[in-house]
């Protein structure tokens, strides 16, 4: 994929989603509902690629790995998409009333709701949520601007910014995305927690951003520089890695699922109740077969894993399950009774979806596709020539 090409894939993106947009705002005038909670779901997928990538980028730069730099300037060009993110978080602000039944001027009237009425409030909601984007905006755009900076220079002292910045931000990554996982979906039904559903999403977004950056590095494998190294062992990286995630997604689930069956807490047990009754039960085993049975077993495998073509192909499976995940933690909070979608559902996801890939390929096309000059990567490169000449 050449320039021309990017320049075209961005184009088309970009009319799906302002197309798909119209479609919303006809929707939000119908049925203003059923948007926001579509719009909701649709945009906790779309938000979790640049934060799972904000993850990935630190990660990194912390330990290394081939596997990074030809996934870096992937990584970097979704985390610089927060601040579009923050502009289409503005919606949800407007839609609280009717998403969030704590934000209603009846939840005075509850008790447990009464308590935590310090935290769940819309004054305090909205601050929160200002506080996560300027964190995620400011990290992000040091991380690529000192990537730009190590690149252009060549200077050592750069990676070491790098890593002493990737530190505090994996920190920070895990407690803002904790709380905006506890704000933006566990709130949809305030009675229940889980106290370990801030980490269930921290691997959920590092699953799917990994699956997505895979579908991009196949679609770019034959444009240079890209070309020179993404191949069957980076894949075979990327490979291990997903199956990684794909594995501990699993086991945060099952652990939750287990933890709250045994307590059989009043309190508790409905969360689930209504997501394995009337017809929601369906989704919960295409996510035990699709999100995790089928990934792992060929996964397993070394040769799918060295497959670029294969190894895309479950990465896209693991991205469409994302999607089917969120539909399925947050739409029983709004019909618990029975399995409900709505067209809108689709067409916020189209709208979302094509501004923000729109926007990536935008930053994607501003630099070479590697970090040619990066010291660590010049290295790194001369230590797999060296051992294939030694092998």
């Amino acid at each position: 994929m050449n320039t021309a090409d990017l320049t075209r894939a961005r184009n088309r993106a970009l009319a799906i989603g302002v197309a798909a947009a119209a479609l919303c705002l006809i929707g939000a005038l119908v049925n203003p509902q059923q948007f926001f909670r579509s719009y909701l779901v649709a945009y906790l997928f779309w938000i979790g690629l640049p934060l799972g990538c904000f993850a990935l980028v630190m990660l990194h730069h912390l330990v290394g790995g081939r596997w990074g730099f030809v996934t870096q300037r992937l990584l970097e060009s979704a985390v610089r998409t927060f601040p579009l993110m923050a502009a289409l978080f503005v919606p949800l602000v407007f839609g609280m009333r009717d998403l969030y039944p704590w934000s209603l001027p009846g939840a005075a009237a509850d008790p447990l709701l009464q308590e935590k009425s310090a935290y769940l409030n819309p004054r305090f909601f909205g601050a929160r949520a200002a506080v996560y984007f300027a964190v995620w905006i400011f990290f992000g755009r040091l991380l690529y601007r000192w990537s730009v900076a190590q690149d252009r220079t060549g200077e050592p002292s750069w990676t070491d910014r790098l890593q002493n910045l990737s530190g505090p931000g994996l920190v920070l990554y895990g407690l803002t995305v904790t709380f905006s996982a506890i704000d933006w979906i566990m709130s949809l039904e305030p009675h229940w927690y889980s106290t370990i559903y801030g980490m269930m999403f921290m691997v959920s977004h590092g699953l799917a951003a990994l699956a997505f950056v895979v579908v991009v590095t196949y679609l770019l494998a034959e444009q240079p520089p890209l070309s020179q190294v993404a191949g069957p062992d980076r894949f075979h990286d990327l490979g291990n890695l997903l199956l990684a995630f794909v594995m501990l997604w699993a086991y945060l689930g099952f652990s939750q699922f287990l933890l709250v069956w045994v307590e059989n807490l009043r309190e508790e047990i409905p969360w689930y109740l209504s997501r394995i009754t009337g017809g929601w039960q369906a989704l919960a085993v295409l996510l035990i077969v699709f999100q995790f049975a089928l990934p792992f077993l060929l996964l397993l495998s070394r040769a799918a894993k060295r497959r670029a073509r294969l190894l895309s192909g479950i990465a896209l499976l693991i991205l469409f399950m994302h999607w089917i995940d969120l539909v399925w933690l947050a739409a029983p909070a709004f019909h618990p009774g029975s399995f409900y979608l709505h067209w809108i559902d689709f067409a916020a996801l189209a709208a979302i979806g094509g501004i923000w890939i729109a926007a990536f390929l935008f930053y994607l096309g501003q630099h070479a596709l590697l970090p040619l000059h990066d010291p660590r990567f010049v290295e790194a490169i001369e230590q797999a020539q060296e051992a294939r000449q030694t092998g």
